[in-house]
């Protein structure tokens, strides 16, 4: 069910989309990773898993076991990370949605590397997009802006004129903190009270129109 707020339509330039739960379901692969790989470094799995909303894996190491060496476990993931392509699934509307946008208009900011984000989309059959920020691209992932600041450089338009379509707390936060405003999607913990401008349950309920001056316009 669609929760919203006062406004039902957003102005802007260009749209945003985190990867994981807003174009792709890929949570049956994510939890699997992350629970065995909680189990085999003697670690609570709830309390690993709580952690992983929206944030790049060797962020989520850093949290759980800071005594690990981060990157070299994230790296050993990889392979788990891509595992089991037949799980993954379409978030429903999410083809439909990034087929009808031109490639100036929209970008990809993804707290997963390259390899796994390119896999994953193209396992699903969304289109890659032009811009396509990944973990491998920023020093400082979500709830850090640099991500969705680097997505509006790279595609030309200030941060204001972008919109972010999130499902995480600390993504949300990240485009906050960009400047950005944020249409949220179920199940990634959001709610209607973490600074969004409404929460749908999926992206059947948006819909993107191009403006005659070339602006789009997204309603919900």
């Amino acid at each position: 069910m669609t929760r919203r707020k006062e406004q039902a339509v957003l102005e802007c330039s260009a749209v945003l989309f985190d990867l994981d739960g807003v174009l792709v379901e890929s949570g049956p692969v994510i939890e699997r990773m992350w629970r065995n790989w909680a189990v085999r470094r003697g670690l609570d799995p709830e309390e690993v898993l709580a952690l992983t909303p929206g944030r790049r894996a060797p962020d989520v190491v850093r949290l759980a076991a800071p005594d690990l060496d981060a990157v070299a476990e994230a790296d050993a993931l990889e392979t788990e990370q891509v595992a089991d392509p037949h799980l993954l699934r379409e978030v429903p509307g999410a083809r439909a949605l990034t087929r009808g946008l031109e490639p100036d208009s929209w970008a990809v900011v993804t707290s997963g590397s390259r390899f796994v984000a390119t896999t994953r989309l193209r396992v699903v059959g969304i289109p890659e997009p032009p811009v396509l920020v990944t973990a491998d691209d920023v020093a400082r992932g979500k709830p850090d802006p640099e991500g969705y600041l680097a997505a509006a450089k790279a595609l030309g338009f200030a941060p204001e004129e972008c919109v972010v379509v999130e499902d995480a707390v600390s993504g949300a936060r990240a485009a906050r903190a960009a400047g950005m405003r944020v249409v949220g999607v179920e199940g990634g913990g959001l709610g209607a009270g973490d600074a969004t401008e409404c929460v749908v349950a999926d992206l059947t309920a948006v819909r993107i129109e191009r403006r005659e001056d070339g602006g789009l316009r997204v309603r919900w």
